[in-house]
């Protein structure tokens, strides 16, 4: 089986995404960079997927996409891409260059299983597809081999060489059963192209016996250890074939006219596709077979059907001795032959059916039953044959208008002495729909739950977690898978505080009995931190009885965060409008000062010239402008108030520093 390349240059990464590969059941191969990439897809068959990083060193992701959609061997494995660039442009790149889906860095290993297991899906559909089509186009043209001539011998060579060329085996033959019954012969063998009518005892060949004997195909995948060989294997130590399948050819007769025998010296698994073709051709097979043989007379023809109707005409009346017990039943009860036609139907049968007696008389089981479950139809006929008789089994029968009715069917071999079957019904349309209908409600209320942005937990009466969605694995850190079934919910809380919120579920004087609203409380996350949640909650009620409780938490860090911002922005603009208001009221206070201080230095300076003559006057005058500039230096400081600064004054008490206020230093005094 192919496996998975994971190329990523982390090696945290390398294996975390091995293990969750392991653990998921898929077989994977890990390489740390571009180079070991291309050297490992040089070296080894093409892998089923390849899951890559973008980012790393030359060669990186996008080198290594474009080489593997340049190399015609590779070109359709799908690839997954990680990257923790989550641009419109990065994206697009990587589609561009031939990624087939991508997943972001840091990735949630459900989400990057499930993109890689649809991948795989994806890649599997196109295989069968093209697988189909190339079986197809073969079938078509051996059918169409088969059919050019009469002399079969001509053609069935040509056609053997070709199914084991297909069905990779050593060898394909057709053996034709001779009247007796104990004799075959090899009409073709793909190995030797002299093979003609080389006749062959068939009590040395237990696997073709068995296969005459049943009608139905034979799969032996180890030779060596097939009861059915044993004689064989005693007789033949050598034979040489180590799987062995043989398809009965059949064409319309109880028996087949002989096998279509493919053999494998290893060890070989025979697929339902590999089977199907063949046993197509080997129909084919028998058709041109039976066209090759004289037919039958219009006569026997005729005398056959003659019997046949006088059989079932017989086997109608042989089963009116149930026909009181039939009629009274609430179920539909319908019997048929062992090929399947109609004996008998009561009322209830024909009103599901929805036809009358005299149209289901002349009808088949496969006719009641839609199109595409005739195949179906068939292989429970084979079943009988076997003495398999299935119980509960849903069909869907075919009314009139071909409206389906859904039918659950049991058979029963209570009438094989008779050779017949008894299958009962009733009509199961309104609750499968029902079913259905309820499984797609289930499916959307998980789809919201999980989709929720609020963490949502479920927990019994035991406390017991039941829910955990992708909302609450986010708060608190852990996965659904750690919890759910495993955890209690008292371990989400710090201690006791569980017990005080289901004290307040049930305390009918808060948000009323069973319910608790908008409650805030504290957390506990996986690595033990903190975290703040707005709680809303309630008790589980189902039939009038508690069975649990579900809660749902609002993280409240980023709005916690926000609203401090906002707290520390509101007090900046209220520092900031006080040193406005300050700057303003100083201005104000400046402009005012400023006419009568300039009229005093005025003044002073005037009285101080006129007392030039006067000593002692002079002194005092000139004290007066002294002080008046003094007064005048401060009034400039306060008009240039810009901030709000303070410094010590008397003991505990601070006063506005105009110095650190204005950005204005006194000028120091020269010293004398």
């Amino acid at each position: 089986m192919p496996r998975l390349l994971v190329v990523d240059d982390d090696g945290v990464s390398r294996h975390l995404l091995g293990q969750m590969l392991s653990e998921a059941g898929l077989a994977a191969d890990v390489v740390g960079s571009g180079a070991d990439a291309v050297r490992y897809l040089e070296k080894h068959a093409a892998p089923a997927a390849i899951l890559l990083d973008l980012v790393m060193p030359e060669p990186d992701g996008y080198s290594i996409l474009r080489y593997v959609r340049a190399e015609p061997r590779l070109a359709e494995v799908p690839v997954v891409v990680l990257t923790a660039l989550d641009s419109d442009g990065e994206i697009e790149r990587a589609f561009a260059s031939g990624a087939d889906d991508y997943v972001k860095k840091p990735f949630r290993p459900g989400e990057l299983l499930a993109r890689l297991r649809v991948q795989l899906r994806v890649r599997e559909y196109l295989d069968r597809l093209a697988r189909r089509d190339r079986d197809q186009k073969t079938l078509l043209e051996l059918t169409q081999a088969l059919a050019s001539s009469l002399d079969i011998r001509d053609i069935l060579y040509t056609v053997v060489k070709r199914i084991a060329d297909v069905v990779h085996v050593d060898r394909c033959s057709v053996v034709l059963l001779a009247e007796s019954g104990r004799v075959g012969f090899v009409l073709a063998s793909s190995d030797d192209d002299r093979v003609r009518d080389r006749p062959i005892m068939l009590d040395q060949y237990p696997e073709i016996r068995e296969v005459i004997a049943t009608g139905r195909a034979l799969v032996i995948q180890n030779a060596a250890d097939s009861p059915l060989l044993e004689v064989v294997r005693q007789r033949e130590p050598a034979r040489g074939f180590a799987s062995l399948a043989l398809l009965p050819i059949m064409h319309g007769e109880s028996r087949p006219l002989g096998v279509l025998f493919l053999r494998s010296k290893a060890r070989t698994t025979f697929g339902d596709a590999e089977l199907s073709l063949s046993s197509t051709l080997a129909n084919a097979t028998a058709i041109a077979l039976r066209n090759a043989r004289l037919l039958q007379s219009l006569r026997d023809e005729t005398e056959q059907s003659t019997t046949a109707r006088v059989e079932a005409e017989q086997r109608v009346q042989l089963f009116q001795r149930y026909a009181g017990f039939f009629e009274s039943a609430a179920d539909g009860m319908v019997v048929i032959d062992r090929h399947g036609r109609i004996l008998f139907t009561n009322p209830c049968a024909r009103e599901i059916i929805g036809a009358g007696e005299a149209e289901l008389a002349s009808a088949t089981f496969e006719s009641l039953l839609i199109p595409g479950q005739r195949e179906l139809a068939a292989r429970l006929m084979r079943g009988f044959s076997a003495g398999v008789y299935p119980r509960g089994v849903d069909l869907h029968l075919r009314q009139r208008g071909d409206r389906a009715v859904t039918a659950n069917v049991s058979f029963s071999s209570v009438l094989h002495e008779d050779d017949a079957v008894l299958f009962t019904f009733r009509d199961v349309t309104l609750e499968r729909q029902t079913a259905v209908e309820l499984k797609q409600t289930k499916d959307f209320l998980e789809s919201v739950i999980d989709s929720s942005v609020d963490a949502i937990v479920s927990a019994d009466l035991e406390g017991t977690l039941r829910l955990f969605n992708r909302a609450a694995a986010r708060v608190f850190g852990y996965s659904a898978a750690e919890v759910v079934g495993k955890m209690s919910v008292e371990e989400l809380y710090p201690p006791g505080v569980a017990r005080e919120v289901m004290r307040r579920i049930r305390d009918p004087d808060g948000s009323g009995y069973g319910r608790l609203e908008d409650f805030r409380v504290d957390m506990r996350a996986a690595d033990g931190s903190t975290i703040p949640v707005l709680l809303s909650a309630s008790l589980v009620v189902e039939n009038g009885r508690r069975v649990g409780s579900l809660g749902i938490f609002t993280d409240l860090r980023e709005r916690l965060r926000i609203q401090g911002e906002l707290e520390r922005a509101q007090e900046e603009l209220r520092t900031r409008e006080k040193q406005v208001m300050l700057a303003e009221l100083a201005g104000a206070a400046a402009h005012e000062l400023n006419q009568p201080l300039t009229s005093v230095i005025g003044y002073a300076e005037m009285l101080s010239r006129m007392l030039a003559n006067e000593p002692a006057a002079l002194k005092h005058a000139q004290i007066i402008v002294s002080e008046a500039e003094r007064m005048a230096e401060i009034v400039r400081k306060v008009g240039g108030i810009t901030k709000y600064e303070t410094k010590s004054y008397v003991g505990e008490a601070r006063i506005l520093d105009l110095e650190r206020a204005s950005g204005i230093e006194t000028p120091r005094e020269p010293s004398s």
